[in-house]
């Protein structure tokens, strides 16, 4: 059995867990996900946990097997405190700031970047950091995802959009030749 796949997910109170053929659907107070799982695996409800199992012994289905288990518990981890990424923008004149439901991004392009809000996704701003939070933990990453790709850490400098606590690998610039 796989290690993380044999372990149940726990239901806390005011989540509601149904199973329909091959979809979970998670509710709780931050929202409502669903998840559609291959047929290789099997759910259940017990009591208040969701237990999972696979169906044959394959290799795929094994891979299969943990990879719901922590599907379905990032769910139930979204539904009940939701999930948040932070990015922070370094450098001089890089701001960033709400027009309505978009984020407006000035990183040193001679035209503003505006990232589209996303469903189910909340951006907000402070001083030079961007906090982006929801219950989808993989539509939070993805989004904090293509807006660090506006302008990733470079370097040399460091400027750029990172991650917070991101460490960026500096490079030493070119060394001046000496006369002889």
């Amino acid at each position: 059995m796989s290690k993380i796949g044999k372990q149940p997910v726990q239901i806390p109170d005011g989540v509601a867990v149904n199973i329909l053929d091959n979809e979970v659907k998670v509710s709780g107070p931050k929202g409502e996900l669903t998840f559609k799982f291959r047929p290789e695996v099997k759910v259940e409800i017990d009591g208040s946990n969701v237990r999972l199992s696979r169906k044959n012994e394959t290799k795929f289905a094994k891979a299969l097997h943990g990879l719901t288990r922590s599907i379905i518990a990032n769910m139930v981890i979204g539904t009940v405190k939701g999930h948040e990424k932070t990015l922070e923008l370094v450098g001089v004149g890089y701001r960033a700031a709400k027009q309505g439901e978009n984020l407006v991004l000035n990183v040193g392009y001679s035209h503003p970047v505006i990232i589209e809000k996303v469903a189910g996704i909340q951006i907000e701003t402070k001083d030079n950091k961007i906090v982006i939070s929801g219950a989808d933990k993989a539509k939070v990453g993805e989004t904090a995802a293509r807006i660090r790709r506006v302008r990733p850490p470079e370097p040399y400098k460091g400027k750029g959009i990172k991650y917070l606590g991101e460490i960026i690998r500096r490079k030493p610039g070119k060394s001046l030749k000496t006369a002889a």
